[in-house]
């Protein structure tokens, strides 16, 4: 077993021990439901059936469907426009921590602890069923709430034996970019729950706490996602996605 794989099963079963409850998340994700996180590039020529599967990902309620744009084939000659470094930072992230020689597109990630490439829909489905069987009775409630002033955030259980990270992604509902350069030179491109915005907005380590996010934390015309995520972009215990109407 991983070294990663140990640490997490120890947190967990101290969770356990610490018997949470179990809580509806808000809008519409599930309690059960299972955060995947696409890393890809309007560059890359292999991505487009992996942003398509999104699509239909990110319609299906025991999802939390995002979809990070990386910069590092901006180089091939066309620049995506919702690249960031800071995805692609988040990514290598991920590839220290699942053990990766290196970061590739298309890849999904599943809770922060399994990835497979994005394209391969079979194995990717194997993914997200092995990810709902690891949801654990006690996980957390996380509920969000759109206001005129922002997005309120309740996040509720009992104490936790290590501290959470509270990741706050907005996001566009949807793009169409007719690429002019590069590998997808010619072609329009359609992305879904394009995240705009990625930030760590607080720390959680049980009980009840609320926050207040103003409008100008939630970018993203699409809705925004809240994510409990182990420190460092390790595992996602809890999530919450809300839609923003319109």
């Amino acid at each position: 077993m991983k070294k990663t794989n140990i640490l997490y099963a120890l947190i967990f079963a101290a969770m356990a021990v610490a018997n949470f409850p179990g809580g509806a998340l808000a809008g519409s994700a599930t309690q059960s439901a299972v955060v995947v996180e696409l890393f890809t590039s309007q560059g890359c020529n292999s991505c487009p059936p992996a942003d398509a599967y999104l699509q239909e990902l990110a319609r299906r309620d025991d999802i939390v469907a995002l979809e990070f744009h990386v910069d590092y084939w901006d180089y091939i000659g066309w620049a995506d426009p919702f690249a960031k470094p800071a995805f692609t930072n988040r990514q290598r992230r991920y590839a220290a921590n699942l053990e990766q020689r290196y970061v590739y597109t298309p890849q999904m990630v599943i809770d922060g602890w399994r990835h497979e490439i994005g394209s391969k829909r079979s194995a990717v489905e194997m993914a997200i069923k092995l990810a709902r069987q690891d949801k654990l009775d006690f996980t957390p409630s996380v509920t969000l709430t759109h206001g005129d002033n922002g997005v309120a955030v309740s996040i509720d259980g009992p104490d936790a034996p290590r501290s959470f990270d509270i990741v706050l992604v907005s996001f566009d509902k949807k793009h169409e970019t007719k690429v002019k350069r590069g590998e997808n030179a010619g072609r329009t491109m359609t992305n879904a729950h394009v995240v705009r915005s990625l930030d760590t907005v607080g720390s959680w380590k049980g009980g009840a706490m609320d926050l207040a996010l103003s409008n100008e934390q939630v970018p993203g015309d699409g809705g925004c996602a809240v994510l409990l995520q182990e420190k460092g972009g390790g595992r996602i215990l809890a999530a919450a996605l809300m839609s923003f109407s319109g």
